[in-house]
C-alpha cells in the first residue's frame, strides 16, 4: 500500500510538472512536436518524475480534487490512449468536459458582443421594464384619459379656460371599472407572458454569471478589457484553455471551424436551406408579382419547428435525430414534421390578436418619435431579413457579416437611388411646392404671432405638411446624380459577394433593380411587413411550410456529416470544394452561386492560423494568387479607389485577427 501511494504521488507529480510545461507554453502555438514530447513525459513518468526536486522554487504543487486521501480523483482519456490529469481548481469553478459546448460557445460569444455581464443584464432588465411601461401606459390612455375633457369638448369649469392634464385624468377606481373583458384578458395574458420572460431572465443571469467567471478565471479577461480584445483574440485564449483543462473530452485540440461549427451550427443549416430555394418562402401576390416573404416571427417559427422546438428533428443542440438519417423513414417523418407544422400554425393562428396587438404598440412608441423629427427616415433603406440570410457565408459569425454589409451600405443605396420614375418625380415636386408654400406662411405667421398656434389644428397642420415635404423629398432625384449602375454594383458586389449571374450585364434594367430591392428593401416595407406578420405568418405555416416537409427531411439526410468532437454539422459548413464545389463534381449536391468557395476563402482570411485540407488550401492558395494577379493589373490602369476587385480583398482580410470585434 505505501508503494502504491508513493506511485500515485511521483505519477502526480510528474502530470503536475506537464500541466506546468503547457501553462508556460500557451504564449506561443503548441506544435505536434510539443504533443509528442508531452505524450513521452506522461509514459515515462516514474523516471521523470525524479525531476520535480529541480523546479524552481516558486512552483506550489496542486493539491486533488476530492477527497484529502485521493479518493474520487477524475481523469480525462485522451484520444491515444494517454491519460490527461484533470488540472484541479480552487475558488473557480471546473471547466471540464462541458456537456453543450454549443450553448456554452454561443453565450461565451454574446458575452463578448454584447460588452459583458452588466451591459447585457441591465439590457435584459430594462427590456422587462419597457414591456411594464408598454402595457401600463396602453391601459393607461386607453382607459384613464377623458378625451372629451382633454379636447374641450365637455368643459370642466367654465369659470378658468385652462385645462390641466389632471383635469383628464380619470381616478383610478374609475379606471378599473372601465377596462371590460378583453383588457382584462389582455392584462392576464401579458402578465403570464411578463412572468415567464423574467423567470427567463433570471436563468440567463446565472448562465452569463457562469460565462463571467470563465472570461475572468479561465481565459484571464476582466469586463473591462472586453472591449481591447477581438474575437480572435478571444478564441485564441479558449483554444489554449481547451488544451488545459479538456472542454470537449473527444478532441485534445479544438480548431477555430470546431469553435465556429458549434455557435453556428442552425444558422449554417439555415443558410443552405436559402442557397438551395428550400427556404424562404415565394409567394406570387396581384400587383406584386413574386414576393419573398420572411419576418423576425416567422424566422422564430421556422427556428423552433426545425432546431430547438420539442418535436424538432434536433434530438439535442449537436445531434440529429438517427431517423432523419435512413431514407426508409423519410415519408414518415414528413408526415409527423407536416404535422407538427399545422399544429404551430393553428397556434399562431389563435395568438394572432395578441401578437398583432403587441406588434402596433410596439411599432408606435418606436417609431413614432423617429417619424416625426425625421419623416423621410422611412424612406431609407435597410438590408432585408432574406438578404442578410442570401448574402452570409458558410461559418460567418454575426459581426463578421454586419462589418461586410456596412460596407456595402453605401453604394448600395447609391445604386437604388440612381432609378427614378419620371411620373413620380414630377409629381413630387408639385406637391412639395404646394406642402412647401403652405407650411412657409404657416411658419411665417407663428414667428409673426405665436398665438396663432392657439388656433384649432395649427400645430397639426404644420406637422402634416412637414411630413410631406420631407416625403416628397424622396422621390425626387439629386441634380448632380451620375448614371452609372454597373460600376455601383460591382461595387456592392466587391463586398456582399453573392449576386446572381442573370444580372451580370443587366444593373441598368428595372427586373434587377427590383430584384436587389428583395434584398435591400425600404424601412417603410420593413415595418409594414413586421406589422403583418402574425396575420400571414400562419397561413404560411398550414400551406405552404406544410408541402415542403418531405423536401426539408431530405435535405437534413443528404446534407448532414457527423464531425468528430462536435457533432452533427450541415455538409455546405465543411466547406469541401471538392464535394459542394466545383461543378463538374456532383452537381446535385453542390452549392448556388459558389457559395463553398468564397465561404472557404472568406473563413481562410479571417483566421489566418486555420490550417485546412490539403484540397482546400491547394484551392485557396491558387485562387488568392490569381486575383492579387488580376487586381494588381487593374489597379494600374484604374487605381485603387475605383478597383472594387481590389476593394474586395482589402475589406474581407480585414476581418483577420486584427479586426475590432
Amino acid at each position: 500500500m505505501r508503494m502504491e501511494k508513493e506511485d500515485s504521488l511521483r505519477e502526480s507529480d510528474g502530470d503536475e510538472v506537464c500541466e506546468k510545461k503547457t501553462a508556460r507554453e500557451t504564449k506561443k502555438e503548441i506544435g505536434p512536436a510539443d504533443n509528442r514530447k508531452c505524450a513521452v513525459y506522461l509514459e515515462n513518468v516514474n523516471v521523470k518524475s525524479r525531476m520535480t526536486a529541480t523546479l524552481e522554487p516558486s512552483y506550489q504543487p496542486l493539491q486533488p480534487f476530492g477527497p484529502e486521501n485521493g479518493e474520487g480523483e477524475e481523469e480525462t482519456p485522451h484520444e491515444g490512449g494517454v491519460m490527461i490529469h484533470v488540472v484541479p481548481e480552487s475558488g473557480r469553478a471546473r471547466w471540464n468536459h462541458v456537456e453543450d459546448l454549443d450553448s456554452f460557445f454561443v453565450r461565451m460569444y454574446h458575452y463578448h458582443q454584447k460588452h459583458g455581464f452588466t451591459c447585457m443584464m441591465l439590457q435584459e432588465a430594462l427590456e422587462l421594464l419597457q414591456f411594464i411601461f408598454v402595457v401600463m401606459f396602453s391601459t393607461f390612455l386607453l382607459h384613464c384619459v377623458d378625451y372629451s375633457i382633454l379636447f374641450r369638448n365637455n368643459p370642466i369649469n367654465t369659470s378658468n379656460h385652462k385645462i390641466s392634464l389632471s383635469d383628464a385624468v380619470l381616478p383610478p377606481h374609475e379606471c378599473v371599472t372601465s377596462l371590460g373583458t378583453v383588457s382584462w384578458i389582455c392584462i392576464l395574458v401579458a402578465v403570464i407572458f411578463w412572468f415567464l420572460r423574467a423567470i427567463k431572465v433570471m436563468y440567463h443571469l446565472f448562465q452569463f454569471w457562469d460565462i463571467k467567471i470563465f472570461f475572468n478565471t479561465a481565459l484571464k479577461i476582466n469586463d473591462s478589457d472586453l472591449d481591447n480584445l477581438t474575437w480572435h483574440e478571444v478564441q485564441h485564449r479558449v483554444r489554449e484553455v481547451q488544451l488545459e483543462q479538456q472542454m470537449c473530452i473527444h478532441k485534445r485540440d479544438l480548431s477555430e471551424l470546431d469553435i465556429y461549427h458549434r455557435i453556428l451550427r442552425f444558422k449554417n443549416y439555415m443558410v443552405a436551406m436559402v442557397n438551395k430555394s428550400l427556404l424562404p418562402i415565394r409567394l406570387r401576390l396581384p400587383f406584386l408579382g413574386e414576393v419573398i416573404f420572411l419576418t423576425r416571427g416567422l424566422k422564430y417559427n421556422i427556428e423552433l419547428l426545425l432546431f430547438w422546438g420539442p418535436w424538432a428533428p434536433f434530438k439535442n443542440n449537436w445531434h440529429l435525430k438517427e431517423d432523419y438519417k435512413k431514407v426508409g423513414k423519410r415519408k414518415e417523418l414528413a408526415q409527423h414534421l407536416s404535422k407538427y407544422i399545422l399544429w404551430v400554425g393553428i397556434a399562431n393562428f389563435l395568438l394572432c390578436p395578441l401578437i398583432l396587438i403587441w406588434q402596433i404598440l410596439y411599432s408606435f412608441f418606436n417609431y413614432a418619435e423617429v417619424i416625426k423629427r425625421e419623416p423621410g427616415s422611412l424612406g431609407s433603406r435597410r438590408w432585408s431579413l432574406y438578404g442578410r440570410m442570401y448574402l452570409r457565408h458558410f461559418n460567418e459569425l454575426d459581426h463578421e457579416l454586419h462589418a461586410r454589409l456596412n460596407r456595402a451600405y453605401k453604394p448600395a443605396s447609391q445604386y437604388m437611388n440612381i432609378f427614378t420614375s419620371p411620373i413620380m418625380t414630377i409629381l413630387a415636386k408639385n406637391v412639395a411646392f404646394v406642402a412647401g408654400a403652405c407650411l412657409a406662411v404657416l411658419l411665417i405667421l407663428t414667428v409673426y404671432d405665436e398665438d396663432v398656434l392657439t388656433v384649432e389644428h395649427v400645430l397639426t397642420a404644420i406637422t402634416v405638411l412637414g411630413g410631406v415635404v420631407a416625403a416628397s423629398r424622396v422621390f425626387i432625384p439629386d441634380e448632380n446624380l451620375v448614371w452609372c449602375p454597373e460600376k455601383l454594383l460591382t461595387a456592392v458586389l466587391a463586398h456582399v459577394h453573392y449576386l446572381p449571374d442573370s444580372w451580370r450585364g443587366q444593373a441598368h434594367t428595372h427586373r434587377v433593380r427590383g430584384e436587389f430591392s428583395q434584398l435591400f428593401q425600404y424601412k417603410a416595407v420593413y415595418l409594414v411587413e413586421e406589422l403583418l406578420s402574425p396575420i400571414i405568418t400562419p397561413f404560411i405555416l398550414c400551406f405552404q411550410v406544410r408541402s415542403h416537409a418531405l423536401e426539408i427531411v431530405d435535405f437534413y439526410r443528404n446534407f448532414t456529416v457527423e464531425v468528430l468532437g462536435v457533432g452533427d454539422v450541415c455538409s455546405f459548413a465543411q466547406m469541401d470544394v471538392r464535394r459542394h464545389g466545383n461543378p463538374t463534381w456532383h452537381t446535385s449536391i453542390r452549392a448556388e452561386d459558389g457559395k463553398t468557395e468564397l465561404s472557404l476563402v472568406h473563413f481562410t482570411l479571417t483566421n489566418p492560423k486555420w490550417r485546412p485540407p490539403e484540397d482546400a488550401e491547394n484551392f485557396v492558395t491558387a485562387l488568392r494568387n490569381q486575383a492579387k494577379r488580376d487586381a494588381d493589373q487593374l489597379t494600374q490602369v484604374l487605381g485603387p479607389g475605383d478597383n472594387a476587385l481590389y476593394s474586395s480583398l482589402q475589406s474581407v482580410s480585414s476581418l483577420g485577427a486584427g479586426i475590432k470585434r
